[in-house]
């Protein structure tokens, strides 16, 4: 019975790609990312379910499992009949080794290290995704669309990745109006999506995905007191009753309200 490597320790990031991909990330979200290609890697690129994700950055409340969500959607395929996600660039580089290694073992049992440097010179690497923008024309396009932006949001170099795959048929100033629309309804830029997330969730295409998202501020309460939020200072959230009473509540950890 023949022997078929199949798990590789070492995965080769393509760092110039990952640092373009992930520079509109928090730090915290590029952990995440990179927790989730490290696992999705040492099982041999295996679909993995969203609950899986959780589990393996390690979420405890429902903040974080939206910011998983948020990775999961951006820079992983999903597939709705299995409902599990893949990585599009780990699956072809796991294929491209395994097929590598398996020429070359097989070159070796017919006679020599030269007939194996001949099978896996034949191998050609897979090229990482995102795919880069094919020529220069599409480049004069895209920047025609980055031009007509009124917000310009998160990283050009990734936008123009994103729209070279998504959009790479459609006008410059159909996306960028469509865009801008979006953009004109969001009240707090803090919370406009970047150009290269709207643009690969290919929100131009259905106007209720252009509205903005409905952000609701928590209600608090203390034994049945209402309170107000006055602000944020560290790790908790500074509240008050009508009274003037002051009470906590930590950002992270799901404990009750204190009061201070």
């Amino acid at each position: 019975m023949e022997n078929e490597t199949t798990k590789f320790h070492a995965l080769q990031l393509f760092t110039d790609t990952i640092s373009a991909e992930t520079v509109h990330l928090t730090n915290e979200a590029v952990g995440m990312y990179n927790r989730l290609i490290w696992f999705s890697w040492t099982k041999n690129t295996k679909p993995f379910t969203t609950e899986s994700a959780y589990r393996i950055c390690q979420c405890m409340d429902l903040p974080c499992y939206k910011k998983v969500d948020k990775i999961l959607r951006e820079f992983f395929i999903f597939n709705k009949k299995e409902l599990n996600w893949t990585h599009g660039r780990l699956v072809k580089e796991h294929k491209y080794l395994t097929d590598k290694y398996k020429a070359r073992s097989e070159a070796g049992r017919k006679g020599g290290l030269a007939k194996s440097d001949n099978a896996s010179s034949k191998m050609i690497a897979p090229i990482p995704i995102p795919i880069p923008i094919p020529n220069k024309q599409l480049k004069i396009v895209f920047d025609e669309f980055w031009s007509l932006l009124t917000y310009k949001k998160g990283s050009k170099y990734l936008a123009g990745k994103r729209y070279a795959q998504q959009c790479s048929n459609l006008k410059p100033k159909q996306v960028a109006d469509a865009f801008n629309r979006y953009a004109s309804k969001v009240k707090d830029k803090e919370f406009l999506a970047h150009v290269s997330t709207w643009i690969n969730q290919r929100r131009f295409e259905d106007d209720e995905n252009n509205k903005p998202k409905e952000i609701k501020e928590p209600t608090y309460e203390y034994k049945g007191i209402k309170l107000k939020k006055m602000g944020e200072f560290g790790e908790f959230i500074e509240l008050k009753d009508d009274k003037g009473n002051r009470y906590q509540k930590h950002k992270f950890r799901n404990i009750p309200i204190e009061k201070v």
